[in-house]
């Protein structure tokens, strides 16, 4: 069944229930490399608990779904995700009811051979007092499903990297098994786990999802920059420009200026950028 633009672009869902508990918390911290030495004091409040829990600010991604889209005619199996651009209003509490609202904003043809381009718009609010926690833009990129006749749209805006060489960096080295812990907190496509499947889409082994990387090189500015502090960042957008395999060690490149840290990450093995454009924005 061909790709049902139509019915993607008339495609939203307003005031979803979610709710996500500590536990939730810890998983996503864990599935994006915190806790590695359980015994780091900086870290151990992302993943226990009993320290005063701290809260990863890029977990609002795992917090939106895009399932509300499942059955728009795609091939999921060769799905991946193109951009996430988070806002966020206040850090994110260590637990929460929330009400999600979710659009399709467009929907744009790659072309045959690359794909289609699907953009969504999405709002957390707390249910408790009906304040927005924060916002997300996400695009995905339909690799099986471009052709269509669609129009191309224009090109996303980026955000530029400064020309200079990088002021910090940071470097970790991701587990063999991360994609099978991190699609425990997010996402369960079987592109992550399955060797046969992702041979078939063409890669060499399953793959680390985008939004796991996403996750490290805030861990990355968390570490470098912001003394672990996560209340300093207010939003964090990024593009994933190449895969990544686990077990890959991630150097994240970072640039401060003033309240504003660009940042990018490369796998030097590959000589691979598979993180840019990234923007932290920090609180003024």
């Amino acid at each position: 069944m061909p790709i049902n633009v139509d019915a993607l672009l008339a495609t939203r869902v307003d005031d979803e229930p979610r709710a996500y508990r500590e536990t939730d918390c810890l998983l996503y911290a864990l599935g994006v490399g915190f806790g590695r030495d359980p015994v780091d004091r900086s870290e151990l409040p992302f993943v226990f608990e009993g320290a005063s829990l701290r809260i990863v600010p890029t977990m609002a991604s795992a917090l939106v779904s895009s399932s509300f889209i499942a059955g728009c005619g795609w091939d999921y199996s060769r799905v991946l995700h193109g951009e996430e651009r988070l806002e966020l209003y206040r850090p994110l509490p260590p637990a929460a009811r929330l009400l999600v609202n979710r659009r399709v904003a467009a929907v744009h043809d790659l072309g045959e051979d690359k794909g289609a381009r699907i953009l969504i718009e999405s709002e957390a609010r707390l249910a408790s007092d009906d304040t927005v926690l924060f916002t997300l833009a996400r695009s995905l990129i339909a690799r099986g499903d471009g052709g269509f006749g669609g129009p191309k749209g224009p090109s996303p805006s980026v955000h530029r990297l400064p020309d200079r060489e990088a002021d910090l960096s940071c470097e970790v080295s991701t587990r063999l098994d991360q994609a099978l812990l991190y699609r425990l907190a997010d996402d369960l496509n079987p592109l992550h786990a399955d060797p046969a499947l992702a041979r078939r889409a063409g890669f060499e082994r399953p793959i680390l999802h985008g939004r796991c990387s996403y996750g490290v090189a805030c861990r990355a500015i968390l570490k470098t920059i912001c003394g672990y502090d996560f209340t300093l960042i207010a939003g964090f957008d990024a593009r994933f420009t190449a895969p990544v395999y686990p077990g890959d060690t991630l150097t994240t490149e970072m640039w401060q200026d003033r309240n504003v840290v660009s940042f990018r990450c490369i796998v030097r093995d590959r000589d691979s950028i598979v993180v840019d454009n990234g923007k932290c924005t920090l609180v003024g």
